[in-house]
């Protein structure tokens, strides 16, 4: 297992946590000097806020570790590609690397529809790494919207 299979393993774990909450499962984790320094996941139905991504969760506690907003020299692994307020966050954090397990078609926002991370017009860019653990991180996403649509089509009397 490479080092970036282990963190999005841990990424995996928090999307769990959301998954839990019946909430999209997406979770990441922050490292900074070979160390998970924070973690996030998928809130937005629980705290009924639309910043309440996995990503800015784990921006700010990172930053609150750090005493700094900057997160120079740290990584973010990601299940799921970031949409432009979370790839936003990410280049304004000056954040170094991040690692994206899916890509996301409809609204993502590292390669997929945008790419706001290597934006040279930007006075910084993030490294991007795609498709680490793709197929887990796919499935999770996947299983969770299949589930919905199957409760919804019980709910309306389709099965």
């Amino acid at each position: 297992m490479t080092v970036d299979e282990k963190y999005m393993k841990a990424a995996l774990n928090q999307a769990k946590k959301a998954l839990a909450l019946n909430e999209v499962p997406i979770g990441c984790v922050i490292v900074y000097e070979g160390k998970i320094i924070a973690r996030g996941y998928n809130r937005r139905n629980t705290d009924k806020s639309t910043l309440s991504h996995a990503e800015i969760i784990a921006i700010k506690k990172a930053a609150k570790k750090l005493g700094d907003w900057r997160l120079e020299g740290c990584c973010m692994y990601v299940t799921l590609e970031p949409c432009q307020m979370c790839a936003g966050a990410l280049v304004q954090s000056r954040i170094d690397r991040v690692v994206i397990g899916s890509m996301n078609a409809k609204a993502g926002c590292a390669g997929s529809v945008l790419n706001i991370l290597e934006m040279k017009e930007f006075n910084h860019q993030v490294q991007v790494e795609r498709g680490i653990l793709d197929e887990e991180c796919s499935e999770l996403i996947s299983g969770f919207f299949r589930e919905l649509r199957k409760q919804k089509q019980e709910a309306e009397g389709k099965i």
